[in-house]
């Protein structure tokens, strides 16, 4: 079955979606479109050729305080700002269908990828995630996501995911 990601449109097929976490999967049914039009945020749709939602991820432009992030790192930036631009991968699931096929790690990618890419044009320092369960903060821990002095939010540094997409 060949899948292709995309920006959410109007032909996306949402009503079957089921990832297991009814908080996810409602606010693609009744959210996701309405916070893209009011530039809350950006959604991405990783669906079949049939526009079949099989799983999805939202980006949005945050700040995070300074004093959260780990202190090796904050010491190399400017006391000047209390906080920090970064890009906030607010949601990533994938349908139940597809689990264990490794398209969680594909929509990351991509994420990542787009969010890199944005960074030519907007200042972000990291691309941060609020796990939403200790399965998510462990799928986010496998890909080097480091954890803010606070303890809820991880991060994952700009200069880290250029490194991962140098040898393109």
């Amino acid at each position: 079955m060949e899948m292709i990601i995309t920006d959410l449109r109007n032909e996306h097929i949402k009503k079957d979606f089921k990832c297991g976490n009814e908080l996810l999967d409602k606010y693609l049914s009744q959210q996701a479109k309405q916070d893209v039009s009011r530039g809350l945020s950006a959604c991405f749709i990783l669906s079949d050729s049939t526009h079949v939602v099989k799983g999805y991820y939202t980006l949005s432009s945050c700040s995070d305080k300074l004093e959260g992030f780990p202190e090796e790192l904050a010491k190399k930036l400017p006391k000047s700002y209390d906080n920090i631009p970064t890009t906030l991968l607010g949601r990533l699931a994938c349908d139940i269908s597809i689990k264990g096929q490794r398209y969680g790690e594909i929509l990351l990618i991509d994420a990542l990828k787009r969010s890199l890419e944005a960074t030519t044009s907007i200042g972000s320092l990291a691309v941060v995630v609020d796990p939403i369960d200790e399965d998510a903060r462990s799928f986010y821990k496998k890909y080097e996501f480091i954890e803010l002095v606070n303890g809820t939010r991880m991060f994952l540094p700009m200069k880290t995911i250029k490194r991962l997409f140098a040898g393109e």
